[in-house]
């Protein structure tokens, strides 16, 4: 796929405007409070008929939700599951992306508090996203059953497909992935955008080991398909596949890779490069219609049963 020569206006200005990253070690606390601290009010989200805080019973434990309805068709549920490298974000830091995946796509949304890194050791985190998809597939629903995740979160949307497969549990129809990270061993000479995107936009190449180290050292292994889902040997049988990714990603050739790989097993996969725009996108610049364009390409994929 062609390179676009220049980055959104909007998206390169905004990154003009970041300081350099604080010396030292990486503090969950200190960036979970900046993240909440930059949260967009409510009435400037999208609006959805209906949005109600839930709990999931599970065999994992209980897992607290956010439910969102807009409409009263019943097409089905869409899982999200949220970015945020294994130890940022929550239903509040995504909040205004499942609105808009619940308004674009007519399906139930079911958002998911799952357990973060390092305080909770893997695979708490791909366990309660699991517990929560069978969950959501016990409630009032339709055909549909999408599981779907931006950044880490698309890679636990990959290996929750996955792992529920092996289970012999099939009833996913859907797998949404946005700019997904589906190879945790961050190898420079496996995929050029990590060479060509490595400094300048946004995610930064040398800041993607230490992000993710939160759960690498609470045991996710980048050798187990579960953690790196890239690598899993066997991608038949697989649920069907929307991959978008940003053409400034770092991550941008393995989602790619990935998409390639589901179709040499027979899985259709969709790979949509989104131009002029970087990793994370979808949620830090939602008025783009770049970002736009991303949630219509999610409601056009699910919009039937597969």
């Amino acid at each position: 796929m062609p390179q676009p020569t220049a980055l959104h206006p909007d998206i390169a200005g905004f990154l003009a405007t970041l300081p350099a990253p604080e010396p030292g070690p990486i503090d969950p606390a200190v960036l979970r409070a900046a993240e909440q601290a930059h949260l967009a009010p409510v009435s400037s989200r999208p609006h959805v008929a209906r949005v109600e805080d839930r709990v999931a019973h599970t065999v994992h434990g209980d897992v607290p939700v956010r439910l969102y309805r807009d409409g009263t068709r019943d097409r089905g549920i869409l899982v999200y599951l949220h970015g945020g490298a294994f130890f940022l974000g929550s239903l509040e830091t995504h909040d205004h992306v499942a609105r808009a995946l619940a308004a674009a796509t007519g399906l139930d949304v079911v958002s998911v508090g799952y357990r973060l890194a390092p305080e909770s050791a893997f695979p708490a985190g791909l366990d309660d996203a699991c517990g929560v998809v069978r969950w959501a597939a016990e409630l009032d629903g339709g055909p549909i059953l999408a599981v779907a995740g931006d950044s880490s979160g698309g890679t636990f949307a990959a290996a929750v497909a996955a792992r529920l497969h092996d289970e012999g549990f099939d009833r996913i129809t859907h797998q949404v992935l946005l700019y997904p990270s589906l190879d945790l061993d961050f190898d420079q000479s496996r995929y050029p955008s990590l060479v060509e995107n490595a400094t300048g936009y946004g995610l930064e190449y040398a800041g993607l080991k230490p992000f993710n180290g939160f759960y690498i050292e609470s045991g996710a292994d980048p050798a187990d398909p579960l953690v790196s889902p890239i690598k899993r040997a066997d991608l038949a049988g697989l649920p069907p596949a929307l991959i978008v990714t940003a053409a400034f990603d770092p991550l941008r050739d393995e989602g790619e890779a990935y998409g390639q790989r589901l179709r040499d097993a027979g899985v259709a996969a969709e790979v949509v490069r989104m131009p002029r725009v970087n990793h994370g996108f979808v949620q830090n610049f939602p008025h783009l219609d770049e970002s736009r364009e991303a949630i219509a390409r999610v409601a056009a994929f699910v919009g039937e049963p597969r």
